[in-house]
């Protein structure tokens, strides 16, 4: 019996030694700060390039719609002689001619615009992303910062149940405790190893996530950021709010859009014209060499063949984006009052979280300090220091997620703090 005592003895602080080291190796050092984290995440977010490299192409499109002409020149060419299958008499014709395409009224113009208006829509939906990348590593970096606490409260909670359980042991070994109560010590430190265990997998987790996105294996400092930047942010009526918020802008730009394209679908009422020069050399049989110059043009005409498809995907485009437009208004005000709610929220519950907190921890400190009297039993202190972990936790989780209201309710405002 003494022998399986000093084991379990061994075992218990062989693992406290191996815990503490792991812990100690694993605190965490001061990260960037929010505003830095989002740069790093820009700097090698791929959606950023795909849009960069379609606002290129749009401002291409609207320089290049300033052209003089609506296309590029055609080139023509015709040779004709009668010496296969006429009268072979050396009747030889030589005919080519150049003809470029030109505007229609107002068709010039409104595809600038219509280009113009795409470039700038692209402009807003880099905002878009910013906003949206932004949200990524505050979610991530809260998500971190959270695995990292539950690591420090599963570990002290090692910690305190390992030494509750070398007391005990010392206890069973001294014939003062009954064997159960020395099975349930060790039980309870196997269960805390195993939530120290998950612990560090979820922290392992949420490191790599966001180390995905920030190219380094850092975690953003968020706990900077509290009432004090939400006090003193300039804050606007929430209608100017709405209208500055890049979804709604950049659904604006859209309509814009596609109202330049409803305008160009009614300027392009008809194939565009062409005009050209032509030029004649010809040889007939007896006499000298003709030479002829002139004009050509060709002018299609309208047709509702093709105008009535034109014009429907028009009216179709603008739509559909004067109801997105709408439907942004829509998501982006209600999104408006969740974040507002979510930050009283947090505030009341970091408030109330912390209270019970510290309460709990007085309350297992006092269990454990009966149960070493012979005044509670063990399992009362052990459930008593269960419930202060959990209770910790909920209070860093609070603690955590109060900071992450007030960075969102900055990036409600159009501040990346």
């Amino acid at each position: 019996m003494k022998r399986v005592m000093r084991a379990l003895l061994s075992v218990v602080m062989t693992g406290v030694l191996a815990w503490g080291v792991l812990a100690r190796a694993q605190v965490p050092r001061s990260g960037p700060s929010f505003h830095e984290a989002v740069s790093m995440a820009w700097a090698i977010d791929p959606v950023r390039t795909k849009l960069q490299v379609g606002h290129h192409s749009a401002r291409a499109r609207a320089s290049a719609a300033g052209s003089w002409f609506a296309g590029g020149p055609t080139l023509s060419g015709e040779y004709m002689d009668d010496h296969m299958l006429g009268s072979n008499e050396g009747y030889t014709t030589y005919q080519g001619g150049v003809s470029v395409p030109l505007w229609l009224p107002g068709q010039g113009s409104a595809t600038q615009q219509v280009a113009s208006a795409e470039a700038a829509s692209l402009d807003e939906q880099l905002n878009v992303e910013h906003m949206a990348l932004s949200i990524r590593v505050l979610d991530a970096g809260a998500a971190a910062l959270i695995a990292r606490t539950r690591v420090d409260v599963a570990h002290t909670l090692y910690d305190v149940t390992a030494r509750m359980a070398t007391s005990v042991t010392r206890a069973v070994h001294d014939g003062e405790l009954a064997s159960a109560d020395g099975q349930m010590a060790q039980a309870a430190v196997e269960n805390a190893r195993n939530e120290l265990a998950l612990a560090q997998e979820e922290a392992d987790n949420a490191a790599a996530v966001l180390e995905v996105l920030l190219g380094r294996p850092v975690v953003p400092d968020l706990a900077r950021y509290g009432a004090g930047d939400v006090t003193h942010a300039r804050f606007i009526a929430p209608r100017d709010m709405e209208d500055n918020d890049p979804r709604i802008r950049v659904a604006h730009r859209n309509v814009e859009a596609a109202e330049a394209n409803m305008k160009l679908a009614h300027r392009s009422f008809m194939p565009n014209p062409e005009i050209g020069v032509d030029a004649i050399h010809e040889k007939q049989y007896g006499s000298p060499w003709d030479d002829r110059v002139g004009l050509n043009f060709s002018i299609p005409l309208a047709s509702e063949v093709r105008n009535t498809p034109i014009m429907a995907e028009a009216r179709n485009r603008l739509a559909s984006a004067t109801s997105q437009e709408t439907q942004a208004r829509r998501m982006v005000h209600l999104e408006m009052m969740r974040v507002r709610e979510r930050l009283i929220a947090a505030t009341t519950a970091r408030q109330t979280t912390r209270t019970a907190a510290e309460n709990m921890e007085k309350r297992a400190e006092a269990q454990e300090r009966a149960w070493r009297l012979g005044e509670a039993s063990l399992d009362t202190a052990l459930g008593a220091r269960q419930t202060a972990a959990n209770t910790r936790l909920a209070s860093a989780r609070a603690e955590v997620e109060w900071h992450v209201a007030s960075i969102r309710m900055l990036i409600a405002t159009g501040i990346v703090p």
